[in-house]
């Protein structure tokens, strides 16, 4: 019997369907108690083309500034040889693209699985990849926390939205933290024995040794900013397509809330859940829900065209599917880099064991 549950609970089949069950719940909300779909549809009529253009070439530069900063955090967890960019701009669109059309945050593993086809092969070269994109997010916190102490200060919240914030805030400090503390004891383990939980500490300390050293982690964080600019001020190109007459903080609350509300997947892009977190805000400055939530439609297809225009032309020059995306090894199955000093452990207890049968 419980071998049984195991094996429904880790159906593919099931999963989809629980996906698929969620999702059309999802669409039946909004269908039911969702905008005026007319007044949708009117908001899209009136769009402003050029604007649309300009918020798509501002994310453009955003992911490649955020490539740049991935690049360097790969350049300080390895030692040469080490990526060139354009190899690293292709693995981090088809991640993109990954985790905008695909449930769960696939696009993790794939820009690895992408990115490691053309690097030699060396032992550790997957855990350290893997480290390395999650160093990548870490810095993403820096201008994360910058937004969102602006938005707190200076934007008008409904009181979910300020409650979202400030778990998020308290929740980035924590994981800010604990990776300045892994990357501090970069070569020591104390969870032995825990299984995949050390190996995704170990993972996550050969992928932050960039924040051991200070110039490149600041050339990391720079980049991460500068990408994080483009996409703030995408996001006001975006109002203005959509004649929301508003100003950089409130674009800045925009892309807060958008960004908190696809923290976790529950579905491909979490599509309806970011256009209802876009459009309530905006109500209190005097643009109507369905409008906003209009907006909200065109800003995560925008946001989505970069990376999944990009990734699916790159996909295709990879000879990739999307089933092969799903197909990533896990904690459990990559190869972790050795300790400092695990190497020469055999030796010292060979030598010691001849000592004493001597």
């Amino acid at each position: 019997m419980t071998r049984r549950l195991r094996s429904l609970a880790e159906s593919p089949w099931l999963r989809l369907a629980l996906v698929l069950a969620a999702l059309g719940a999802v669409v039946a909300a909004f269908w039911w108690r969702g905008p005026e779909w007319n007044a949708v549809g009117d908001a899209f009529k009136a769009v402003e083309w050029q604007w649309v253009a300009a918020a798509i070439c501002l994310n453009l530069l955003s992911v490649l500034a955020r490539a740049v900063a991935w690049r360097t955090v790969i350049g300080q967890a390895m030692p040469p040889p080490h990526p060139r960019f354009g190899l690293v701009f292709s693995a981090f669109s088809v991640g993109l693209m990954a985790n905008a059309v695909l449930p769960g945050r696939v696009g993790e593993l794939a820009r690895v699985a992408v990115l490691r086809r053309h690097m030699p092969e060396r032992p550790g070269l997957w855990a350290t990849l893997v480290g390395s994109v999650f160093a990548h997010r870490v810095f993403d916190l820096v201008p994360m926390v910058i937004l969102v102490v602006a938005v707190l200060t200076t934007a008008d919240l409904p009181h979910w939205a300020l409650t979202s914030l400030l778990i998020f805030l308290a929740a980035g400090a924590a994981v800010f933290v604990f990776a300045l503390l892994s990357a501090r004891h970069h070569h020591r383990s104390r969870l032995d024995g825990l299984g995949t939980a050390r190996r995704l500490v170990t993972m996550a300390r050969h992928g932050l040794g960039v924040m051991r050293r200070p110039l490149p982690a600041a050339v990391a964080i720079f980049f991460q900013c500068l990408g994080w600019m483009c996409q703030l001020f995408a996001v006001w190109a975006a109002m203005r397509a959509f004649d929301i007459g508003l100003h950089l903080a409130e674009a800045a609350l925009v892309l807060v809330l958008m960004n908190v509300a696809t923290i976790i997947p529950l579905w491909p892009g979490n599509v309806g859940l970011v256009q209802a977190a876009v459009a309530l805000p905006l109500v209190r400055y005097g643009v109507p829900y369905a409008k906003g939530f209009a907006f909200g439609i065109g800003l995560q297809a925008i946001e989505a065209s970069v990376g999944v225009g990009f990734g699916l032309l790159f996909l295709a020059h990879e000879g990739l599917s999307f089933a092969a995306l799903r197909r990533m090894p896990g904690a459990a199955e990559a190869e972790v880099p050795k300790e400092q000093g695990e190497e020469s452990r055999p030796a010292e207890v060979e030598h010691a064991r001849a000592r004493l049968s001597g």
